[in-house]
């Protein structure tokens, strides 16, 4: 997930992130409704302070990129503050500052969303430049060439340059082979290159649509007051006929896939993801909690079982654990670790795997298990304090295909977690089957080096 400003790209990863992604979004206070031309409007009041936060969201992330043109949707994101019909490049964000607002976007696999934090009473000026970007962007041949070298420089500095990015870019490579999620948000530096003004128009008329968008506003507002808001700036945007995304289910694995990326780097480290469901592509959701809840045993806190038992134990120099809950398509439970010196990339995976055949054979003692529920709880109380997060639950669950209501279950699904169900959900998804592993070995100054697309010796097997 990219910030424009901070040019970050964002991965939701730790446990406790998750749980404010997926924590109570006080739904019984959301208000909806659906405009003529398909724009979707959530709004959720909370009159603590004067101020609103407006997101627009759109239902297109880097998982919908064909071939040639990955990452598309993040260079569009950036072409989205370079001017339109009625505004010059880099107005919008000016209007924005001027009004003591702060103002922001971010690409993810799933979702592109632009969002505005500023005084409850300047609702209405963002609703109409907003608009205006959904309706009259202009791509301008000279603003888009001089902003792809910037993105090309935020590839070079972000990955090629980041050995545990590319590592990470490497797994996903490897584990999926049909899905979206193969490539990488930021694309592959070949696509990059290619794009076109053309590639970027395409993508517009494809995808910025009211009719592939949610309006989400929290804050110092009255529903009724926003809708017609809305109406009036919103609802002057046509609808278009877009036409339905294509399958990119993912292929069923049959065994173990291992990758090796030799580079420069400083440490050596070890990643390993397994395929696991998310929320939306669970059968059961009770299994996606589940897997949230072990994200949390092996590294929810400081006392989890890969800090204390390995990296305090003095087995490991560091580790951790990640799962999201909240993807679109079938995801990665994944496990990192960093050896200690001259500690051996093997050993660490053997300690890895300990640890999730622990998982397997062995059941949770009650008092961890609710230490992990009454982290989630804690997290849950705090992401509310934020207007951001507040919309950005509804932004997140509703952009993926998921009803906003069913944020308010996420506390409530995670207490009904048994010991029982983290062995049954780590026996059916923690297997070879399902399990790639990548490493990372700093290369030699005198070893040989061998181009590949991601500009590092690759090998994969």
């Amino acid at each position: 997930m990219r910030t424009r400003r901070k040019r970050l790209l964002l991965f939701l990863a730790t446990p406790l992130l998750l749980a404010g992604l997926a924590a109570r979004a006080g739904a019984a206070e959301v208000v909806e409704t659906t405009l003529d031309n398909g724009l979707k409007v959530l709004v959720l009041p909370d009159d603590r302070a004067p101020v609103v936060t407006h997101q627009i969201w759109y239902k297109v992330g880097s998982v919908d990129e064909p071939g040639g043109i990955t990452g598309i949707a993040h260079m569009f994101e950036h072409m989205m503050f370079k001017g339109t019909e009625n505004l010059g490049p880099g107005e919008f964000s000016d209007i924005v500052a001027r009004l003591g607002g702060e103002e922001n976007a971010f690409t993810g696999r799933d979702f592109t969303a632009y969002f505005q934090t500023l005084a409850a009473d300047e609702l209405e000026t963002m609703m109409r430049w907003e608009a205006d970007r959904m309706a009259n962007l202009r791509i301008d041949p000279e603003e888009f060439s001089r902003e792809k070298e910037v993105v090309k420089e935020e590839w070079r500095s972000r990955m090629r340059d980041n050995p545990n990015a590319r590592l990470s870019q490497l797994l996903y490579a490897t584990a999926f082979t049909s899905s979206g999620y193969h490539h990488p948000i930021i694309g592959w530096k070949t696509d990059i290159d290619a794009y076109t003004v053309e590639d970027l128009e395409h993508w517009y008329q494809s995808h910025y649509a009211p009719n592939n968008a949610t309006l989400i506003v929290v804050g110092d507002v009255e529903p009724e007051t926003v809708f017609k808001l809305a109406d009036r700036h919103y609802g002057a945007v046509e609808r278009r006929d877009l036409a339905p995304a294509k399958p990119r289910e993912e292929m069923e694995q049959h065994g173990l896939k291992r990758a090796n990326l030799v580079i420069p780097a400083k440490l050596p480290r070890l990643s390993m993801g397994y395929k696991a469901p998310s929320l939306v592509t669970a059968e059961d959701s009770r299994t996606a909690y589940t897997l949230a809840v072990i994200a949390g045993i092996l590294a929810g806190d400081s006392g989890a079982r890969l800090h204390n038992e390995l990296v305090r134990a003095g087995k490991l120099s560091s580790a951790d654990a990640g799962y999201n809950l909240n993807a679109r398509e079938t995801t990665l439970f994944t496990v990192n670790a960093v050896p200690r010196d001259d500690q051996s990339l093997d050993a660490v995976e053997a300690l890895l795997l300990e640890q999730i055949e622990r998982l397997k054979e062995e059941p949770v003692d009650e008092d961890e298990l609710d230490r992990i529920k009454a982290q989630v709880a804690a997290s849950d109380v705090y992401q509310r304090d934020s207007l951001f997060y507040q919309g950005m639950k509804l932004g997140v669950y509703e952009t993926i295909g998921l009803d906003y209501r069913l944020a308010d279950r996420f506390v409530e699904g995670v207490r009904a977690v048994t010991a029982e169900d983290v062995r049954t959900v780590a026996r059916e998804y923690f297997r070879d089957d399902g399990l790639t592993i990548a490493t990372l070995e700093p290369k030699d100054d005198d070893s040989p080096a061998l181009p590949s697309p991601t500009g590092g010796m690759e090998r994969v097997h």
